[in-house]
């Protein structure tokens, strides 16, 4: 099994149990309300104790790729900014939240801890630029359309602006037109940079650009994928968690619902026992 940095090292701030647990990124997929955010937060913080498990808190304050121009994108910038922010604080976690601009990783990094790159921006050099000058640490995720020895290139340019505060996400390869697939020899070639490796397992079964214009998806298989990640020995595992996934306003169709996190990380905390002893 292939050895790259450790996820503490990237992101210090973290709270983490004894062992060799996987990182654990969770959270809804944008910032709905404060009241919802504050009770996933909390839930999933007690379950990340009960496993010990490292938690960072993950919700987009802003959703900028959408397919239908009414598609919701948020409640504000600066209130969901807000909130994450107290989601922080008041449960001392680190957050991560998407960015999309400079500017906008300017203003996210007063807030957050982590700045997460949107796969279909990973290319974009003033976007990596910027996030690394921050300081914060920095997620990237893989392109769709990029295979996962090209994302040295992503990170190189992060490193080359001043910070080595870095994490690669794998989100699955287009495969087709309405779906995607994830190539697990990915996840070994990409620890080689020497950066964690998260398996972000909920988008990579997306089923986007559906006729309806809203992103399908196959959630029945979220424990599965997140399995083979765990086999392969990513250094984490991303998963979106909703109460009501059916009434979730963004990517509702391929999230885990919250009140079966608690078994899906028990099998995943045991299956990791198992692949760190063999």
């Amino acid at each position: 099994m292939v050895k790259s940095k450790d996820f503490r090292e990237v992101i210090p701030s973290i709270r983490y149990g004894d062992g060799d647990g996987f990182l654990l990124i969770a959270g809804p997929c944008v910032v709905e309300n404060r009241d919802m955010v504050m009770n996933i937060a909390e839930h999933i913080k007690e379950l990340s104790e009960k496993y010990q498990l490292p938690f960072v808190f993950k919700a987009s304050y802003r959703k900028a790729n959408r397919s239908r121009i009414d598609s919701f994108t948020g409640i504000g910038d600066d209130l969901a900014l807000k909130i994450l922010k107290e989601v922080g604080e008041q449960f001392s976690l680190p957050v991560v939240t998407d960015v999309h601009s400079p500017e906008e990783a300017e203003k996210a990094a007063e807030y957050v801890d982590v700045l997460q790159i949107p796969a279909f921006l990973c290319r974009q050099t003033d976007l990596l630029v910027a996030c690394a000058r921050t300081g914060r640490a920095v997620s990237v995720k893989k392109g769709q359309f990029l295979s996962p020895d090209s994302m040295k290139f992503a990170a190189d340019k992060l490193v080359e602006s001043g910070n080595k505060r870095i994490l690669i996400t794998e989100r699955g390869t287009t495969f087709g037109y309405q779906d995607l697939v994830v190539d697990f020899r990915g996840i070994p070639e990409m620890q080689l940079f020497g950066y964690p490796v998260i398996l972000d397992v909920t988008h990579s079964l997306q089923q986007p650009n559906q006729s309806s214009g809203v992103t399908g998806g196959r959630p029945e298989l979220i424990e599965t994928m997140a399995k083979a990640g765990i086999a392969v020995g990513a250094d984490g595992i991303f998963v979106e968690t909703h109460p009501d996934p059916s009434r979730a306003k963004s990517d509702g169709a391929n999230m885990l619902k919250l009140e079966l996190l608690d078994e899906f990380l028990r099998n995943l905390t045991l299956l990791r026992d198992v692949v760190i002893n063999m």
